[in-house]
């Protein structure tokens, strides 16, 4: 039985070749032997994205090589390289030589490494061309001329020609413009929080945030609301609606230990302002400063009112 074995490198296939005996010929697609047109966009957008492939320009030497060693053979093993691009290329190679087959069959082998051992192995074992793989480089091909066909040009005009723009950066360039925009249609707004420091029978003494007051959501939007909720809320019960855990862990290479300091306000909540920054570097709507109101003849030891930050 005479057998084609097709591979990648014309390098690969003088080592291989002496691997194999007499009844083996090696061949070389060298490459990709088919691709999408360079002259037009390849690509039917109105049926189902179709790609059209042609047979690449100054490959048709290896074609023609390809298609002679085929209609000699018996069986024909596809040893391309074992990813998503040797996928396509087999099966490339298998469209392009059906015409010159007989009866022979068409098998795909993977090997991993260079050695006799691994190759007989593989040609031992044959099995089929992975559909999903080849659809999975095409899909890729597709988007790669949707994208750099189409967009390219542009790049030619504005910045330089020769450039060209990708499926990955170039929607990650949109996302970023987006976001810039985003940033710079941000209007600071002030809204404010309650806090209290509270105290129950088993844990230590904790922050919490005022979420409802009678059932009611807060957003309160400035100092005069937040006074009249501050006078509301004295001698008042307080229930904890949610506890939230977190696990924290440290990068590097010793954990380093962190220490917040919390002034003792009593029972009494808190006010909070939180407002939009809008300056320098940290013009961003998530970037938030946040100014205390303490109770009357309560400060920060060392700092005033408005010294914190997030």
């Amino acid at each position: 039985m005479k057998s084609l074995v097709i591979v990648e490198s014309p390098a690969k296939a003088k080592t291989i070749a002496k691997y194999l005996g007499k009844n083996y010929t090696v061949k070389a697609s060298v490459g990709h032997i088919m691709d999408l047109p360079k002259s037009k966009l390849g690509v039917d957008i109105e049926n189902d994205f179709e790609p059209k492939y042609i047979v690449i320009k100054g490959k048709a030497p290896v074609v023609k090589e390809l298609k002679s060693a085929a209609k000699k053979a018996d069986r024909i093993l596809l040893a391309t390289d074992p990813d998503r691009e040797g996928e396509a290329i087999a099966a490339h190679v298998a469209e392009v030589i059906s015409g010159s087959i007989k009866n022979a069959e068409v098998y795909r082998v993977l090997f991993n490494e260079i050695t006799k051992k691994a190759i007989l192995l593989a040609i031992e074992h044959p099995g089929k061309v992975d559909v999903n793989k080849v659809d999975a480089q095409q899909a890729r091909r597709v988007l790669d001329r949707l994208v750099g066909y189409q967009i390219s040009p542009i790049l030619w005009k504005k910045v330089r020609r020769g450039l060209s723009a990708g499926r990955v950066q170039s929607v990650a360039l949109r996302l970023i413009c987006e976001r810039e925009e985003e940033i710079k249609a941000f209007v600071p707004e002030e809204f404010w929080s309650l806090t209290a420091l509270l105290e129950g029978k088993s844990p230590p003494r904790f922050e919490a945030k005022l979420i409802k007051r009678d059932e009611e959501k807060l957003r309160v939007k400035n100092n005069d609301e937040a006074q009249k909720i501050l006078a509301d809320l004295q001698g008042r019960p307080y229930s904890v609606a949610k506890v939230e855990k977190k696990e924290q862990t440290s990068t590097g290479g010793r954990p380093q230990a962190r220490f917040h300091r919390k002034e003792d306000h009593g029972h009494r909540p808190v006010a909070v302002r939180r407002r939009g920054c809008g300056q320098g570097r940290h013009r961003r709507p998530d970037h938030l400063h946040e100014d205390r109101l303490y109770p009357r003849g309560q400060r920060s030891a060392g700092r005033g009112p408005g010294a914190y930050r997030r």
